[in-house]
C-alpha cells in the first residue's frame, strides 16, 4: 500500500508537468480581424449619420429661435406662448434624439464587438481542444502574470486559423 502511495506522490508531479497551458492577446487578434474593421467603418458611417441628423435639427433650432427672437415684442402672448412650447419641444427632441443615437451607437457596437469576440473565442476552443491545451487565458483580461516559459503563446495559431 505504501509502495502505491509514494508511486502515485511521484507520478503527480510528472503528470501535472505535462498539462499543456496557452496564452493569446485578443486585442492584437481583434485588431486585425476584417470584421474588426468592417465593424469600425460600419459604426463611423452610423455615427456621422447621426451627427448630421442632429445637426440639421440644431440648425432648424436655431432658425426657429432667432424668427421668435426678432418677432417676441410684436406677437400676441397666446402666439408667442405656443412659439416658446415649440421651442421647447424641439429643444427635448434634440435631446432625446442625441441620448437614443448615443445608446443604439452603444447596441450597434456590443452587438458587433460580440460577434467578433465570439469567432475568436470558437477558434481558441478548438485549438485548445486540439491542442490538447488544458487553459488557454487572454492576456488581455488583466491576468496579473503568465509565465511565457511554461505557457504557449497561441496569438499566431489564432490568427492563422482565422485567415489574418
Amino acid at each position: 500500500m505504501k509502495k502505491v502511495f509514494l508511486m502515485l506522490l511521484v507520478a503527480m508531479p510528472l503528470s501535472l508537468m505535462a498539462q499543456k497551458f496557452g496564452h493569446f492577446n485578443s486585442a492584437e487578434i481583434i485588431q486585425t480581424m476584417p470584421e474588426w474593421k468592417t465593424a469600425q467603418a460600419d459604426l463611423q458611417k452610423l455615427q456621422t449619420q447621426y451627427e448630421t441628423d442632429l445637426k440639421t435639427m440644431q440648425e432648424e433650432f436655431q432658425r426657429k429661435l432667432q424668427a421668435y427672437q426678432q418677432a417676441a415684442d410684436s406677437l400676441p402672448e397666446n402666439i408667442r406662448a405656443r412659439r416658446e412650447e415649440e421651442l421647447t419641444q424641439l429643444d427635448n427632441r434634440i435631446k432625446q434624439t442625441y441620448e437614443q443615437n448615443q445608446t443604439d451607437l452603444q447596441t450597434k457596437s456590443n452587438e458587433k464587438m460580440q460577434a467578433i469576440a465570439d469567432k475568436v473565442r470558437e477558434v481558441v476552443k478548438a485549438i485548445g481542444d486540439a491542442g490538447g491545451y488544458v487553459y488557454i487565458m487572454d492576456t488581455t483580461s488583466g491576468i496579473p502574470y503568465i509565465s511565457t516559459t511554461l505557457s504557449t503563446d497561441v496569438t499566431a495559431e489564432v490568427k492563422k486559423k482565422l485567415g489574418i
